[in-house]
């Protein structure tokens, strides 16, 4: 490569790896070349002469993918550009087998660490907290004086019950999952905050069956029913909407509806479309990756827990325009 170029082997590397003092053409043109005939650096060299192996490990105990899949997409958006490759270990619950996959990634010499899971108020079954590689936190508990990357579920449970009541629904019941979930409480709070305390909040599984259920329970209640129910997450609402569905209550017509998560082949498939929140969980896997890149390549990050912000997205379920109309 340095011979198609005409310049030395130390010019070509330098050109190619963006350091030492040459012309901005002379680089522009190595680059060029390089890119011409197809060459790739040898990557354990490169490793060697910066001491990175270029890779990140991903741990999770989300072994269903629900919410990792969409946090890793977004790590592999923020690195594939800087050469990083990310390798996933999956853990279940069992602090035995995170425990050999984390000596597994340290005997690989990945750069640093991405923890992730299933649940914001939980932290993984293993100790990452004096590795001497970088540790990130997505969407899981993060140590003391750890990075740690969260959803919003207050803002997006607020987003959510004040478009409701922005289309004019005034009796909107809540319909959500386990209490001891810290997410669940957050907003089941911004709810209470937004609607008051009218209508109750109803906690159960997350499940569409649950959702059936809770439909069942709240219109056998005498007195007014419920004109909108915003749900916990996608699952529950697509059960509420097939029990109203089931007593002939048209949605959004009659009541308007609102799941939580966004997961596109719940809500797509309900009927009608689901109206939901998006935890932005891509977006934070991006964050979470170009954090463990800066922390690898020794730049300062202050540590803390970094709420990243929801999204409403409007489909046919709940009536009215998009939120930007």
């Amino acid at each position: 490569m340095a011979a198609a170029a005409a310049v030395s082997i130390s010019t070509a590397s330098k050109a190619l790896n963006d350091t030492g003092r040459m012309g901005a053409e002379t680089r522009e043109r190595v680059k060029r070349i390089a890119g011409e005939i197809g060459y790739r650096p040898n990557a354990l060299a490169r490793g060697l002469l910066s001491k990175r192996s270029f890779t990140i490990g991903l741990l999770t105990n989300d072994t269903y993918g629900r919410f990792t899949l969409p946090v890793m997409a977004g790590i592999s958006d923020a690195l594939v550009d800087h050469g990083v490759s990310v390798f996933l270990c999956a853990i279940e619950d069992d602090p035995a087998l995170a425990q050999i996959h984390v000596d597994a990634m340290l005997d690989k010499q990945v750069d640093g660490i991405i923890a992730t899971g299933k649940r914001l108020d939980r932290r993984l079954p293993v100790d990452l907290s004096n590795l001497h590689v970088p540790v990130v936190y997505a969407f899981t508990e993060g140590t003391q004086n750890s990075v740690t990357f969260r959803s919003d579920d207050e803002q997006g449970a607020r987003l959510a019950v004040e478009w409701l009541a922005k289309i004019g629904r005034r009796r909107i019941a809540h319909i959500t999952g386990p209490e001891d979930f810290f997410s669940v409480r957050e907003r089941a709070g911004a709810y209470h905050e937004v609607a008051g305390h009218r209508e109750p909040v109803l906690y159960g599984v997350w499940s569409e069956s649950w959702g059936h259920e809770a439909v069942e329970k709240l219109w056998k209640r005498p007195g007014e029913k419920p004109d909108a129910l915003f749900c916990g997450n996608d699952q529950i609402a697509r059960g509420a909407a097939d029990a109203l569905r089931e007593r002939g209550v048209k949605v959004p017509q009659d009541v308007s509806l609102i799941g939580f998560d966004n997961w596109e082949i719940v809500a797509a498939q309900t009927r009608p479309p689901l109206t939901t929140v998006d935890m932005e969980l891509k977006e934070l896997g991006r964050q979470a990756g170009l954090t463990v890149l800066a922390l690898a390549e020794g730049r300062p990050v202050e540590p803390g827990v970094r709420k990243l912000p929801c999204r409403l997205i409007v489909r046919q379920s709940c009536g009215g325009k998009t939120p930007n109309d």
